[in-house]
């Protein structure tokens, strides 16, 4: 039907824009004399296809608005639940909580949105006198009712009396505390309804800023170190996203400033972000993290669950979430609702939901439904940990990022490439789940580099979990070829470049586990064969990768008394890999032109020549090395090690 595909289409195009949508809130529906076409719980408009619509039959939908209900809360939302699943025609797909008001109002499309002006206006002290001012008589305010059949009943009271008095219904329901209805029988005169209410606010409020700021080096310190406390005692992996900009400034620069938003706007605050939110101040890194365990865990003995937002003075925004995409999601809303109240400002100031609302929110069935759907995810060996691999944008450093993202890892792609690793990481997305991958332009010669590499990895996920060094280069040679400068090149990158990732990293591994003494860390080197027995014609590889282990041996004795392992991996010969297989630079050519493998006269001669060596028969692969980094972060009676995966041709003694 065109009709769909135009509610499809408007869906798609406010659902991605977050003037309008945050965390997927709102619905649309388009209706006929006999079925409306409704979101469904658990999809998200950006995204929506045709089978994110349930589809209900319109005649039963009729009846509830004269129907008598139980009188008992409980009893009735279950009544009308079970009326809204009889008249689903599309079983297996949720109705919208909101289905009845889609179908109250006779306008063939309804685009139902919480938009951030809209709801600064309707989250305000003056909402009522602000909307009559704005949005003129025909505009039917609603005073703050709590949703489900409640909602629903006092909508269509009102709609009937307005129509009774006007003779035409409204096509803008403004819902205090809440969103607002836009109904129209086309989606152009949607379009220019919401044009016209942006506008006219937008014109009364000045701009936000959003412009980010610097979060302070004491992120570093602090950040990881509340990541522990609040995944201690069995909580699970939390990950935590910093929000730092001149809006979160505004609100967290003192707990004054955070009043203004330390109790939830509309229900959808509550839903993603719980209920009540903590400040923390200090005067220094200690200071902070010893008040914010006190509040924490003070917090998580009264509630039974760990907060979802908390303000560190300094710091910014910690967005807390049980996985990237949740803590994401609670940015996203708690910052939306730092907007709300800068809007609300302009309206008589804020006016946030009483605590009997708040605890209607929190206990609802559906909104608990709404959580689940959030929630659900999957569970791979390396759910919720925080992965940096260095050389991640192609390679073997690709494989084994690509690999750790199918297990459930939150990984940082850290390369110099810039084009091609932003390019991987976005690549890598595309499989995530409740997961997330970052970039991070890397340039492991430089201490100063991993530094902020390692603070930008604090910011995104709130801590780290292993670090694995894999950037490193070959360049082949025997004495007579090497030059000083390119033996230079290779140990600066894979010798020192692994100190310089170690001793950047080490400070948020100790943090962790200080304040979360059954917490492990890891340091991975990915090292190689070479760095087991010599190379012919490949000193310069093999000398760096030999103090590489020496490294590892030291790392492990001086960091095993803070539970961080550092371990290496030896891996065979990735044969199919562009450190071999590059055409002008790879492996197979060096080897070739450096007379390596005696007789070889074509690069096929020394791949079959590296092939013979494997009593496997087989090169080693981005996986088999991901499985050991797997092994390596799950085994906990290990460090100091060095892991050979070589088909067989290395055989440890």
């Amino acid at each position: 039907m065109k009709e769909i595909e135009q509610l499809i289409e408007v869906s798609r195009r406010y659902g991605s824009d977050s003037r309008f949508v945050i965390a997927g809130g709102g619905n649309t529906s388009y209706k006929d004399n006999e079925r409306l076409w409704v979101k469904a719980s658990g999809h998200a408009l950006a995204t929506i296809t045709e089978d994110g619509f349930a589809v209900l039959d319109r005649t039963l939908l009729n009846k509830m608005g004269e129907k008598v209900y139980s009188s008992d809360p409980a009893e009735r939302e279950d009544q009308v639940k079970d009326d809204l699943a009889a008249a689903c025609i599309t079983k297996g797909r949720r109705p919208s909580v909101e289905t009845s008001l889609h179908n109250a109002m006779s306008a063939r499309f309804i685009v139902h949105l919480h938009p951030t002006a809209v709801n600064g206006v309707m989250c305000s002290n003056n909402a009522e006198s602000a909307s009559r001012e704005l949005f003129g008589a025909d505009a039917l305010y609603i005073p703050y009712t709590d949703p489900g059949y409640t909602l629903f009943k006092k909508v269509y009271d009102e709609i009937c009396a307005f129509k009774a008095a006007k003779g035409y219904e409204p096509k803008v329901i403004l819902l205090q505390n809440h969103g607002v209805f836009v109904g129209a029988d086309t989606v152009d005169e949607i379009d220019a309804i919401y044009a016209g209410m942006l506008s006219k606010i937008e014109a009364r409020v000045k701009g936000i800023d959003e412009t980010p700021t610097e979060v302070c080096d004491c992120a570093v310190e602090v950040v990881p170190a509340i990541r522990s406390i609040l995944s201690r005692n069995g909580r699970g992996d939390k990950v935590i996203r910093v929000v730092k900009t001149a809006l979160v400034d505004e609100f967290t620069s003192c707990e004054a400033s955070f009043k203004k938003v330390a109790v939830p706007f509309t229900p959808d605050g509550i839903v993603y972000c719980k209920s009540a939110y903590l400040y923390v101040d200090g005067a220094d890194s200690q200071e902070k993290i010893a008040n914010a365990e006190a509040a924490i865990e003070k917090y998580t003995a009264e509630r039974g669950y760990t907060p979802k937002v908390i303000a560190v003075k300094g710091v910014g925004l910690l967005a807390v979430g049980d996985s990237a995409k949740a803590a994401g999601i609670v940015a996203e809303v708690f910052t939306d609702c730092m907007k709300v109240a800068h809007y609300a400002a302009a309206f008589g100031g804020e006016h946030p939901m009483t605590r009997p609302q708040i605890d209607f929110i929190d206990n609802w069935e559906v909104e608990n439904y709404r959580r689940k759907v959030s929630a659900a995810g999957s569970h791979g060996r390396a759910e919720n940990k925080i992965f940096i691999v260095t050389g991640a944008a192609q390679g073997f450093g690709e494989g084994i990022a690509r690999c750790l993202v199918e297990e459930g890892a939150n990984i940082v792609v850290a390369d110099l490439n810039e084009a091609t690793g932003a390019a991987t990481a976005a690549n890598l997305n595309t499989i995530c789940k409740n997961n997330r991958v970052t970039f991070f332009k890397t340039d492991v010669t430089s201490y100063d580099c991993l530094v902020a590499l390692v603070k930008d990895t604090v910011c995104n996920f709130g801590g780290v979990d292993a670090f694995v060094s894999n950037a490193g280069i070959a360049i082949a040679g025997d004495l007579t070829q090497m030059v000083p400068e390119k033996f230079d090149l290779v140990t600066k990158i894979n010798y020192h470049g692994f100190f310089y990732c170690s001793k950047a990293v080490a400070p948020v591994l100790k943090a962790q586990n200080k304040y979360d003494p059954e917490r492990f860390g890891d340091i991975i080197q990915i090292n190689s064969k070479s760095g087991l027995e010599g190379s012919k014609a490949n000193f310069a590889y093999a000398g760096s990768k030999f103090g590489g282990l020496g490294l590892v041996q030291s790392f492990a004795l001086e960091l095993a008394p803070f539970r961080i392992k550092v371990n290496g991996i030896c891996p065979g010969n990735f044969l199919d890999g562009p450190l071999w297989s590059d055409p002008v630079k790879g492996l197979y050519v060096q080897y070739l032109n450096a007379g390596k493998v005696p007789g070889a006269k074509t690069v096929d001669d020394v791949r079959e020549y590296y092939l013979s060596k494997v009593p496997m028969h087989k090169g080693c692969t981005p996986r088999d090395v991901t499985k050991g980094v797997l092994y390596l972060v799950e085994q906990t009676g290990e460090t100091g090690q060095a892991l050979p995966i070589t088909g067989g041709q290395i055989m440890l003694k």
